[in-house]
This record gives structure tokens, sequence and C-alpha cells, in this order.
């Protein structure tokens, strides 16, 4: 039996040596603490009162009752630290440490066997025991001391203490503790009526400066901004004290039987001296720090959309900061080419003046910007005009540029009626007298409308607008009636342009079979993304002009009622969803289903009636369809976020094997899917994806080194991608006019820029900054998705009181997911037995699929998505 005996305990108890040092160093500041704070609490009072000078500002009287309150106060805390202050000793130091020990591991091991020591297994039980105890002494910690003094100064004066000594060290001054000493040695009187000066330099708010003390500068050479305010004021004898200056360029000449003055105030303005002449002359030589001017420049040609839209690249900087700018844009008239309708001269019209976009975030000492903004209406669209930039600085200072010769950028019109139809708007804007030969040329355009139209409702509107030319020709024109006729022409091109839903309709079908062709023939991966965008664009101008022929339908009803037959109701929205699962599908490789869903695709656009939202009959209304598409475009921005930040780890890890199974994003920001990080295809499906890896992974390695760049330039082209989608969700914004609808714009204005920057970073490999700009991104759209979320509950209070009697009707004709009957008033509950008809399965699905989507809504409380996520693992 292996005994426990006094060496062993020796040797336990040194093991605890700092341990219980610690602890009981520990203790001795809790002391301290507990009986130190109201000494420290009277001396840094004391010290923050002479730092800001108040003992030279009080009466005297007043003064002395604060020494002797501070005296006071001081003698308390003495004779309360000696009466609460205690030496902690070392057994008062074992005992906190045992108690903080399992069992009282020290006490055991100090403690003797009462009874049965005379009993073999009595005492191999106590042995056992000790050896057991002395283990646990091994894991002993030192005790944190609690420096908690909260019990003791409840009201905080301690706290107070600090606060005013913090103030004391920013806005006041050490020396003047100094002269306390003067006035307790009998300088009171001079420390008050003088002669004494204080000095102040504060430079301009916009340098961004602090202000200076000038009683803390020594005297020599200073360098202060240009427009530093200098303030001096003189205290005691009149006369005693001088103040002389070279440095704000006043040369009046003081009049020498003027009292002498005790306060100055001037403006720095150039290289000279300041000096104060008398006691404490004080003298300084100063520099003068100008404030350069701002510079801007334009940094290349306009970048224009298909739709005309301009993007116009510059650069400012300063050296405070830029605060504004503006665009100005003058016809460049000796450029024009003087032929058919603008060889009349022009109608004045006024310059094109744009505020320049400024960063919202982030400095403006220097930046670059895109100028966006959309001319197309102007009359002076596709003209030759003249473009200069100005910038202004907090100093009122301009920079402007030269002025650039360009061709404003406008919508082209490839249809002939439609391009001859803006071309007569343009000559009408140009001038006035041009009405009646636009009106001519418009007749000689549509002498044969079934050549010039595709419906006799266009060549009818036309001869409308014909008509009221050339009768405003005859009678005068005004302002309203010019810009009202102009309105309606433009939008009359753009209807021949786009054309009406039949040609949508086979813009549509011709999108689908070259989609369709391009999969068939395995063509590459760039190609059929460009197809996938152009369908893209085709089903979207679908839409548009089915609803627009659906509303008119719906006004030709009586009562508002729409048809019911047996057409499909899908949103927008919904045809996105499947549009992404055919390009996902393709993008997976999985050409044989992606074929199979663009084929059921092609079979709901033949037969679809688009919802307009009304509540209750299955649609969502704009600002649910905006709500939904910032959704995804937050998720989208996720996923690139994503994989930037795993492509910069890769730069300092290139062995890393990322993107290659189901819980990581692959190249298109998908969960699991997509390509791997070394290029390779995965399907994200788990074992697939782990064959993948394990085939491509060694052929890839050499690749690395040439698909480097490429890499981070399709990050930057998706980037781009999803910043256009932006701009078209921004255009659909609801609640325009209103503060959360024009709080959500501005959100979703901010996003845009970060997108910017994020995309410029991308393409500048700084793939850090742009992991720091996509984040202020999805910042700025999760407050676009709460200012939208505002309005939108804001819109359906101020709907409420004109729609009950229309919702209760409404109200009962709806049935659940299932097909019951809801309960009675519109209950959500019911008795009634579903009704699970053919199409059963399909309600299910589409339950199944909303509860999906909104588990990824990472705008939802997480509480919620976890409930959804719950729901989808169980069924």
């Amino acid at each position: 039996m292996v005994q426990f005996t006094p060496d062993d305990l020796r040797r336990t108890l040194a093991g605890l040596r700092w341990p219980l040092r610690l602890t009981r160093l520990g203790m001795f500041a809790e002391v301290a603490a507990q009986s130190l704070w109201p000494l420290m609490a009277v001396i840094l009072f004391a010290l923050a009162a002479a730092m800001l000078g108040l003992h030279e500002v009080v009466p005297i009287e007043v003064l002395w009752g604060a020494v002797g309150l501070a005296t006071a106060a001081g003698i308390w805390a003495v004779v309360y630290a000696y009466r609460h202050w205690a030496w902690p000793t070392k057994p008062q130091a074992m005992a906190r440490l045992d108690s903080s020990l399992k069992g009282r591991p020290l006490t055991a091991l100090l403690d003797d066997q009462a009874i049965g020591e005379q009993d073999a297994a009595s005492a191999a039980v106590w042995r056992a025991h000790k050896r057991r105890m002395a283990e646990r002494v091994k894991e002993a910690k030192s005790v944190p001391a609690d420096l908690r003094v909260s019990s003791r100064d409840p009201y905080a004066f301690r706290l107070v203490a600090v606060l005013a000594f913090a103030v004391a060290l920013l806005f006041g001054s050490i020396w003047r503790v100094g002269t306390v000493a003067q006035m307790a040695s009998g300088g009171t009187g001079a420390a008050i009526s003088g002669p004494v000066w204080e000095g102040w330099a504060e430079p301009p708010r916009y340098s961004g400066k602090p202000t200076l003390y000038l009683n803390d500068q020594d005297a020599g050479e200073i360098e202060l901004p240009i427009g530093t305010l200098i303030t001096m004021r003189l205290y005691g004898e009149v006369g005693a004290l001088e103040v002389s200056e070279t440095v704000s360029g006043n040369t009046a000449q003081a009049d020498p039987e003027a009292p002498a003055k005790m306060a100055f105030d001037f403006k720095v303005s150039k290289n000279g001296v300041i000096s104060v002449d008398g006691p404490d002359a004080r003298h300084w030589n100063v520099t003068v720090r100008q404030d350069a001017a701002p510079e801007v420049v334009i940094l290349g040609k306009p970048e224009v959309s298909v739709l005309g839209e301009m993007r116009l690249p510059f650069a400012a900087k300063d050296d405070y900061g830029v605060e504004a700018g503006e665009a100005r844009i003058l016809l460049d008239l000796a450029s024009v080419d003087r032929r058919y309708g603008l060889v009349t001269d022009p109608d004045p019209q006024p310059e094109i003046i744009v505020p320049l976009p400024m960063p919202i975030a982030g400095n403006r000492v220097a930046f670059e910007e895109n100028l966006i903004d959309d001319f197309s209406q102007h009359p002076w669209a596709n003209l030759p005009v003249t473009v200069s930039m100005k910038v202004l600085d907090a100093a009122e200072q301009e920079a402007q540029t030269a002025p650039t010769q360009m061709t404003l950028p406008g919508r082209r019109f490839f249809d002939p009626t439609a391009a001859a139809l803006i071309e007569m708007r343009r000559d009408f804007l140009w001038s006035r007298s041009n009405a009646r030969r636009s009106g001519q040329i418009l007749r000689a355009v549509s002498y044969l409308p079934q050549q010039a139209f595709r419906s006799e409702t266009t060549a009818l509107r036309l001869r409308k607008l014909i008509d009221r030319l050339e009768m405003l020709a005859r009678f005068g024109i005004n302002d309203e009636n010019q810009s009202k006729l102009a309105q309606d022409m433009w939008n009359l091109a753009i209807e021949l342009e786009e054309g009406d839903l039949e040609d949508a309709r086979e813009r549509m079908r011709r999108a689908q079979e070259r989609l369709n062709e391009a999969m068939k023939n395995g063509a590459s991966d760039e190609e059929i993304a460009e197809l996938m965008q152009e369908l893209r664009r085709a089903t979207e101008e679908y839409m548009q002009q089915l609803q627009r022929e659906q509303a008119q339908r719906q006004d030709q009803q009586e009562g508002g009622e729409q048809q019911q037959g047996e057409s499909m109701q899908m949103t927008q929205d919904d045809l996105q969803r499947m549009m992404d699962r055919i390009q996902e599908l393709m993008e997976q490789g999985r050409m044989a289903e992606a074929e199979q869903a663009l084929k059921e695709f092609q079979e709901m656009m033949e037969n679809m009636q688009v919802t307009e939202g009304q509540q209750g009959e299955g649609g969502q209304s704009p600002g649910e369809q905006a709500m939904e598409g910032l959704a995804d475009t937050l998720r989208e921005q996720q996923g690139l976020s994503d994989q930037a930040f795993r492509d910069l780890q890769e730069q300092f890890n290139p062995n890393a094997q990322a993107g290659e199974n189901q819980g990581n994003e692959g190249r298109n920001g998908g969960q699991g899917r997509g390509q791997s990080h070394e290029g390779q295809q995965g399907e994200g499906e788990g074992e697939q994806n782990s064959q993948n890896g394990e085939e491509g992974g060694g052929g890839q390695q050499g690749q690395g080194n040439q698909e480097g760049q490429g890499q981070e330039q399709s990050l930057a082209q998706r980037q781009q991608q999803l910043r256009d989608e932006l701009n078209r969700q921004e255009g659909r914004m609801p609640g325009q006019g209103t503060p959360e609808g024009d709080a959500a714009r501005d959100a979703l204005g901010r996003a845009g820029d970060a997108m910017d920057e994020a995309e410029q970073n991308l393409r500048d490999g700084d793939l850090a900054e742009a992991i720091d700009n996509q984040s202020q991104a999805m910042e700025a759209l999760r407050d676009s998705m709460r200012s939208l979320g505002e309005a939108i509950a804001e819109e359906q209070r101020n709907q409420q009181q004109g729609q009950g009697g229309q919702q209760s009707d409404r109200r009962a004709d709806n049935r659940d997911p299932l097909g019951r009957d809801q309960g009675s008033n519109g209950a959500t509950g019911s008795d009634s037995e579903a009704n699970l008809d053919d199409d059963a399965h399909n309600r299910a699905r589409e339950l199944y699929d909303e509860i999906r989507r909104h588990s990824e809504e990472a705008t939802r409380p997480k509480l919620e998505r976890d409930y959804l996520n719950r729901l989808l693992d169980r069924f």
C-alpha cells in the first residue's frame, strides 16, 4: 500500500507557490480598490478643476470654500482608507484558493484521521482520499480578483471623477495646476487681475485640424492652414500687454488716441509673425499651409447601353476633400450636320446641368465615379455636344475641365417607322417652325399603313399625332403643347420599336429555339450564357406586353371582373426562378434535364395569364415583387462575396480544395454547384462531386497560372451583371414620393456605388478591398429592404379603409393550400375535408417550394428560418 507521507504533503503544497502568490496579490488589489477609491476620486476631482482653470475664474470666496471642502473630503477619504485597509494573509489566500477547488482539497490534506486510525481498511481509504485530494490540488489556478466597488459607491462618484479628469485632459492644460501654488503663496491677486493672456488658433472646419491653445505652444515656428482664425484675449491692466501680427494682411493704421484693445480676432492669410509683448511674452513665426484647388478629369469616352443610358467616368481630388460638382452639356452647333430639319436655327435650349455623384461614405480626397444618366428624350440626343465638369471644395475654390467634344448618347431605333418618328420628333424639338414639315414627312411615311405598321391601332395613333402636329403648326405652339406632343411621339416610337404582344412572343420563341439548338449542339459556356440572357430579356418584354394587354381587356369588361379560363397564372418571379433553374442545370452540365426544363417552360408560356398581385388572388403586389427581387440580389451578392473570400484564401493556400463538396459554393455562387476552385466542373451532389475532384485534381494544377487572372475577370463580369440587374430593379421600385420609398431608393444607390467599387477591385485583382465593398453593398441592400417593407406596410394601412367590402368578398372565395374552405369570417382554421383533386400534388409541390424559398431568405429572423428548415427536413 502506497503511503501519503508528510514529504508528499510538502511537495504538493510547494506546487501551489505561484497560484497562492497570485491569489494573494489579487486580494491585495481588492483591498486597495475598496479602500482607496474615495481618495482617488477626490484627487481626480481636484486635478480636473485645476487643469480646467476653474480657480482662475471663480470669486476668491468660492475658491477658498472649494479648497476647504476638498481638504475635508481628502481627510475623510484617508480615514475611510485606514478603517477599511486589511493586509491579506497567507492563510486567507490559501482559504480562498481552497474554496475555488472542488471538495476543498487543501483542507482535506491538512486534516488528520479522527477515528478508525487503527483499522487497516479505514486507514487505506483515508490515504486514498488524500491521494485523490492531492491530484485535485495539482490543478489549482490563481483566483481572479474582484475589483468591483459598486456596492460601496452606489452613486458612481468614482466614474464621475474619471470622466471629469478625462475632460480636463482633452480641453484643459496641465500647466494650469502650477498656478495653484502661486495662489497659495499670495499671488492670487496677480493671477486674477493680470496681466495675463490667452490665445487660440482655430483652423477651418473642413481641414479637420484641431484647435490649438497658443499658451501651450512654444515660441518659434508654427504652421497653420490658410484661413485659420486667431483669437487673443488680454486680462489685467490695460496696456500692460500688446499684440501685433503681420499674418492677416490688414494694413490699416491703429488710431493712437483709441483705447488699447483687450481682444483680437483675425484670420491667417499669409506668412508672418504673431507677437505678444509684455509679461510672459511670446513670438511665433507663422508659415501658411495653402489650400490647393481641386482637380477633376474625364477618364475616357462614355459607355452607352443598348437603351441609351450613358456612363461617363471621371476622377476628382482635393487636399481636404471635394464638396460638390456638376457637369455642363452644351450643344456644339458648329459640329452639327445642318441638313434636313436641322437647317433652321434652333430654338433656345438651356444647357444641361447634371450634379456629379459623390462618394456617400469614405474619403473625398481622391475618388473615381461614373456620371450615369439617360438623355435619350432630350432634343440634343445623338447630336454633337461639349461636356465640361466642375468641382468645388469647402473653401469655394473651383476646378473645371476643358470642354470635351462627344455625341450625346441616345437610344437607337432599328424599326424604320420608329426611327422616322424619332427623327421628326427631334426636328420638332429643334425648332417649332419644323412642325409643318415634320407632319408632311410623317404623312408620307404612313401613306401605306399596311407596310409601315404591324397593326391598324398604331397607324391610327400616328394619324392623330400628325393631325395634332399640323393643328399646332397652324394655330401656334407653346411649351406645354410641345412637350406633351413630344412625349406622345416618344411613346409611340417605343411601341413601334418593341412591337406588340405577337412580336414579343415571336422574339421569345426565337430565343427559346436558339437556346435549345445551342444545348443540343454542345455550344460553349459563353454562347449559352449569352443566349440565356437574350431569353431573359425577351421573356421580360413579353411579360410587359402581356400585362398591358390584359389590363386593357380588364378595363373593357364590366365591373372589372377577370375572365376565368384554362390559362395558368404565374408571376414574373416564378418565371425568373424557372430560368434560374435552367441556367443552373446547364452550368452543372446536366443538359438533358435542362432541355426538359426548357420544354416545360415553353409549354407554360404558351398558355399563361399574368397576375397583377391582388391580395387573396394568388398574385403579388409590385412591392412584394420588388422585395423578392432585392432578396434574390442579396443572395447573389452573398454568393459572389463568398467566392471572392475563397479565392483570397487560395492566394495564400494554393493547395486548398474548396468548392468540391455540397456545403461549399462553386464558381457560380450557388451552394455546392458549378466549378470547383481549380476550374473543374462539380455536380454538387456528393458522390459525383467527390469523383470529379479525384479525377481533376492532378490535371488542373498546371492551369493555375493561366486561369488565375481569368477567374477574377469572371467574378468582375458577374458583379457587373448584378449591378445591371440592380439598376433594373431600381427603376421598378414602388413608393416613389414617400419617405420610406425614397429611403429605399437611396439605399439602392449606395448599394450600386459599392458594387461599382467591388467590380473595379475585382478587375484590379484586389480581392480584400472587393470583399469590403461587397459587404457594404449587402448592408445597403438590407437597409433598402427594411425601408421598402415599411413603405409596403404604410401603403397597406392606407388602403385598408376603402377595401373593407372588397376584401370580405374575396375572403369568402379563398381556400387554404390543401384546397379547404376557410373558416367563418376569414378564420385560418377549418374542419372541412381537404379537396385532394388531381392538382393536389402540384399544390403540395408549390407549398414545398414556397417554404424552401422563405427558408433561404437571409432577411427573415433566424428562429423562423430554423422552423422552416425543420419542416423541410420532416417532409
